[in-house]
């Protein structure tokens, strides 16, 4: 089974970016599933069943999400009846949404979990006993483990790779927009990356536009942030995986987007 990973799919232009490049992408890597991260698919941040249903359109059989999963209260309802849209795992059991989902792929019963960091964002739990309870209640009910690991530090994106190494197919870091080039397949078989990057604009600062983040940087002042719109790429990971739900190897995705 081969899935293709997106990283954060940033507005409006990245959502149109994803859905332009995905007959490419499809006939590059030819996968099984394709998860792709939603956190900031509404307007810059958020989501909302507009933003959902156009990267699902674009051919995503999965949405994970983040730290801002909650930022648009309409969306509250659409996060609890949609299951293949999952929110982290170690935010409170009681929050609108699911943890995880699983799917079916290649003739495999493959579960997706967002999961977020416990460092420098809110959550109500730990994300290493967290994931470890989930595995436990997931149990014999999934063939292979996807994890997106929403985090803001690559040690404890680092950290939580080895965590999982051998139990899950694959630990992908989403959240700071920047892929990283620690793209693998560690020793027990659990493909890792700390962070895969985002779909947006790469002439923005991780997404938003450049002067706006400039002014924000110079003056300290609040700044409006407006999605950038030029030079679209698609970010992300290809993973192999085989029938015992661990990983033979990982590729980058680094994508530009056509233009019209």
């Amino acid at each position: 089974m081969r899935f293709l990973f997106i990283g954060d799919v940033v507005g409006e232009p990245g959502r149109k970016g994803l859905a332009a490049t995905m007959p490419s992408l499809r006939e590059k890597h030819v996968p099984d599933l394709v998860i792709v991260n939603g956190e900031n698919s509404a307007g810059g941040i958020g989501i909302n069943g507009k933003a959902a249903a156009e990267i699902f359109d674009a051919g995503a059989d999965v949405i994970t999400l983040g730290n801002h999963s909650y930022r648009h209260r309409d969306s509250y309802a659409f996060l609890e009846s949609e299951s293949r849209v999952v929110r982290p795992l170690n935010f409170p059991p009681g929050n609108p949404g699911h943890g995880w989902t699983i799917i079916d792929a290649a003739g495999m019963k493959v579960a997706v979990l967002s999961l977020s960091g416990g460092l420098e964002l809110l959550v109500e739990r730990n994300p290493f006993p967290a994931v470890d309870e989930a595995l436990e209640e997931i149990g014999g009910n999934a063939d292979a483990v996807i994890v997106d690991f929403h985090a803001e530090l690559t040690s404890e994106k680092v950290a939580m790779g080895w965590h999982l190494d051998g139990r899950v197919a694959a630990v992908l870091g989403t959240h700071t927009h920047v892929p990283t080039a620690d793209a693998r397949v560690l020793p027990g078989g659990t493909a890792h990356m700390s962070d895969v990057g985002m779909t947006g604009s790469r002439d923005g600062v991780i997404g938003v536009k450049r002067e706006q983040a400039l002014e924000r940087f110079r003056t300290q002042m609040p700044v409006r942030f407006d999605t950038a719109t030029e030079n679209i790429w698609v970010m992300g990971a290809a993973v192999d995986v085989r029938d015992n739900g661990l990983a033979t190897s990982i590729d980058q995705v680094l994508e530009p987007a056509p233009t019209s």
